[in-house]
């Protein structure tokens, strides 16, 4: 008899722990060290990443390193989803959580995956969400998953849609060495949460209003920072 095999990182242990660890912030300014040597990131709009309370940044999605630039959009520490496969490897998976990251099952809807990221803006932090899901190609932003907008609405959470330019020049889907191109960031005005209902319930028709309001603003940023970059 066949025996379902549970995706990698399900279950484990995750605590949204907002002390400031000494090996996170070692292990960041490392990592900002690189990225910055690499891709030389340009940021504009920081001024529109709220300082406290929660927040959900959403990035487009067109490279591997994209997640990567948001640690240049804000000082505060950061919570993200990332595709399971991730935990195959167990050491990875452990760093993973270590530095704020969480497995999400991208196939189907993720009951665990989304309790955690409300876990994150209900203690009144950063999460990262790609709302694309996963790494796209091409101008349009479409089709976007409704989970940014859910969140915001069940937290309160505001959004705030990030544009990168050139990341998709600099290490496109499937080139595991990035090509030296400078990145540029911008950081869009934060899209106020959906209104709940009388009830304090989260109306489908307020998520998808709101979904298709991120579509509009996400497209904005990343023409913006596309055109930034003079390269295409």
């Amino acid at each position: 008899m066949a025996v379902n095999t549970p995706a990698p990182g399900r279950h484990q242990d995750f605590d949204v722990d907002t002390r400031r660890k000494v090996g996170y912030q070692i292990m960041r300014v490392l990592f900002n060290a690189i990225m910055w040597a690499m891709f030389r990131p340009k940021v504009v709009g920081l001024e529109h990443v709220p300082s406290s309370g929660p927040v959900i940044l959403a990035p487009v999605h067109r490279s591997f390193a994209d997640f990567g630039f948001a640690s240049f959009c804000t000082r505060r520490m950061l919570f993200f989803m990332a595709k399971d496969s991730l935990w195959e490897k167990k050491w990875l998976g452990r760093l993973l959580l270590y530095v704020g990251a969480f497995p999400v099952h991208r196939e189907s809807a993720d009951r665990e995956a989304l309790q955690r990221a409300q876990d994150v803006l209900d203690k009144g932090q950063v999460l990262v969400l790609f709302p694309e899901g996963t790494r796209r190609e091409g101008r349009p932003i479409e089709d976007l998953m409704e989970g940014a907008a859910f969140l915001s609405a069940r937290t309160g959470a505001p959004i705030v849609p990030i544009g990168i330019g050139a990341s998709d020049l600099a290490m496109p889907k499937g080139q595991a060495i990035p090509r030296p191109y400078t990145i540029q960031v911008v950081i869009g005005e934060a899209i106020d949460p959906p209104a709940r209902t009388g009830g304090g319930r989260v109306s489908r028709s307020a998520v998808h209003a709101a979904t298709a309001d991120l579509v509009v603003k996400l497209q904005a940023v990343y023409d913006e920072a596309k055109a930034k970059t003079g390269r295409y």
